[in-house]
């Protein structure tokens, strides 16, 4: 499954303005919540108990904030493009800008990792995130992410 393939058009949001961290998870939480049909509050105790265990933000201003849901179906991603970098505590404590938050089935076994990887493999393409980072639009970002 490819960056491309797991995050449907919907699911990009450019300009977001949040304040923090929290804001964001509570705000991620919310909007997949809306498309999932499962409990925001639900969704949200999942994300920061991830967090918890340590920070998602990977560094060069990317972070994949992730859990395992039950009652989850199947894998549900959102790609988001902040308005203004936030603090995240990532591995190079440089500021977030562009988050994918990826929610898995609590019984999907290995899927969830295979799925990690390759949401967070194309970002390492610094041309990529470079054009995900300019472009107008959510239809644009979109029509960015690698399909195969």
């Amino acid at each position: 499954m490819t960056l491309g393939e797991i995050v449907e058009p919907d699911n990009v949001v450019v300009g977001l303005r949040v304040g923090d961290k929290a804001q964001l998870l509570h705000e991620l939480a919310g909007r997949a919540a809306a498309a999932v049909g499962l409990d925001r509050r639900t969704i949200f105790e999942a994300l920061q108990a991830r967090e918890n265990l340590g920070s998602t933000g990977l560094g060069k201003g990317f972070a994949l904030p992730h859990a395992r849901v039950e009652m989850l179906s199947e894998p549900f991603a959102l790609l988001v493009r902040l308005a203004r970098p936030i603090d995240f505590a990532a591995i190079d404590d440089q500021p977030v800008d562009l988050v994918i938050l990826l929610l898995s089935p609590a019984n999907g076994g290995n899927q969830h990792l295979a799925t990690l990887a390759a949401l967070s493999r194309p970002l390492r393409d610094a041309a990529l995130v470079q054009r995900l980072r300019r472009a107008p639009d959510a239809a644009a970002v979109h029509r960015l992410l690698p399909r195969s």
